[in-house]
């Protein structure tokens, strides 16, 4: 298992081909407002399951619109039902597979996830994000986070699975590293906090111009050295025009939507945007850090782990039944080397007592990473789940170390595995759908 690797595969469906992508996503998220249908059929049996025409439909109706909204070419109706009808039996295929492995989304993780989109989307908390979507139409929030976690849980799969089928050699980054393109990948990343002052759905000029004032205050409380904290305590509980935002990270400037990637381009660090009127509300952007590949100096924690994951035997609550076993063992006094040799299902990890070597941060899953740095030099963790099962962690040095080198290296495996992966998933893609039972039920133009 290379928990390294892991984060990479989470940002793959988006440089898939951009039709595909974009309704995979869009499939994912129509079913969450959709009205109920009064006449409705079975269209497709995927094994034990069923598609039905107004899951197609919806799909259809939602991917349309925002295509529309992100002005982009619609396809054929012919086309479009048969995309999206593929993506539909795709899902359902790796959902069964999902079930039959009884895999589950932990609450911590499913969380997380919500509270992210809703901050994306500007809410200004969980509970009025919620409040939003059910008074849209009742249920919506419960549908929203079955969603969610179907499609956490479909990330997994895929991760486990087809990222063990890609193979990164030294050569490979080597000879990456010494190509041209490999300038456009060590480009300089950008931390930025972003903040959306939400609009009405359909804003006046009125609206526009109120939003543009809290904006505008935004604006001036974050030159003023105000934290993202300050800020949203100050502006988020707006009764018409609530503020939402936070640290969003280092990203690539390729990877920022157009419309904010030559504004914050232009920045010094510390330095912020005006206000960005767009769609969705008024965004105002600040540069929080700027790194290169120049030279990169980041804090490195020496850990090592015992890992118990799930499988045909070892059901999940099996896994944590063994886990707080150790835990108590280790409480007690125990070897933690002798634990992880013994117990630890990490193959990579377990003949040398569980040691990772020297992690930074961003290297494991986002779980892992937050647990470590929690952790105090010489302690261990109590019992947290990842994707790959049941850890128990143990912090045996911190440092601020100098990985240039590794650093590029790092980037350009990172990118051949996005490739690979993106190939791989394809593939293993066709096999699924290849082994699984398909019966269409003589739906108009629907596809496979």
């Amino acid at each position: 298992m290379e928990l390294s690797l892991v984060n990479v595969s989470l940002n793959v469906a988006a440089k898939r081909r951009v039709l595909s992508a974009t309704l995979l996503a869009l499939v994912l998220a129509g079913s969450v407002v959709h009205a109920d249908t009064v006449v409705d059929r079975v269209v497709v049996v995927v094994d034990n399951t069923a598609i039905l025409q107004s899951d197609i439909d919806a799909a259809i109706q939602e991917a349309r619109g925002q295509l529309q909204a992100r002005e982009q070419a619609i396809p054929a109706e012919s086309i479009l039902r048969s995309e999206v009808t593929r993506q539909l039996i795709l899902r359902k295929i790796q959902l069964g597979m999902i079930k039959r492995a009884g895999q589950t989304i932990d609450e911590r993780s499913l969380n997380t996830a919500v509270t992210d989109l809703a901050t994306k989307q500007g809410a200004p908390s969980l509970s009025a994000f919620q409040q939003a979507l059910d008074q849209r139409q009742a249920g919506s929030y419960a549908r929203l986070r079955q969603q969610m976690s179907d499609d956490l849980s479909i990330s997994r799969l895929r991760q486990q699975v087809v990222g063990s089928r890609v193979k990164i050699s030294d050569r490979a980054v080597d000879n990456f590293l010494a190509s041209p393109q490999s300038q456009l990948y060590l480009s300089d990343e950008l931390r930025t906090a972003h903040f959306l002052v939400k609009l009405p759905e359909q804003p006046s000029a009125d609206d526009l111009q109120k939003a543009g004032v809290i904006a505008e205050q935004v604006r001036t409380s974050l030159q003023a050295g105000q934290s993202i904290e300050q800020v949203l305590a100050t502006y988020a509980s707006e009764a018409v025009y609530p503020v939402g935002g936070g640290d969003m990270g280092y990203r690539k400037p390729a990877e920022l939507p157009s419309v904010f990637a030559e504004p914050i381009e232009q920045l010094q660090v510390n330095q912020v945007t005006a206000p960005i009127v767009a769609a969705d509300g008024i965004h105002v952007i600040k540069l929080v850090d700027r790194r290169g590949a120049e030279r990169t100096i980041v804090p490195q924690w020496q850990v090592r782990h015992i890992l118990i994951s799930p499988n045909e035997v070892v059901s999940l609550a099996d896994a944590k039944s063994r886990i707080d076993t150790l835990y108590q063992r280790l409480q007690a006094g125990e070897n933690f080397d002798t634990l992880a040799k013994t117990f630890s299902n990490d193959p990579g990890s377990a003949g040398n007592g569980g040691s990772l070597g020297w992690v930074s941060t961003g290297e494991m899953v986002p779980v892992f990473d937050e647990v470590m740095q929690k952790t105090s030099v010489n302690d261990f963790s109590t019992p947290f789940q990842s994707q790959f099962g049941w850890h128990i962690l143990q912090v045996q040095g911190e440092r601020q170390q100098d990985v240039t080198e590794q650093y590029r290296r790092n980037v350009a495996r990172q990118t051949l595995y996005q490739r690979e992966f993106e190939q791989e998933l394809d593939n293993w893609l066709r096999e699924i759908r290849a082994g699984a039972y398909v019966e269409m039920k003589n739906a108009q133009n629907t596809g496979s």
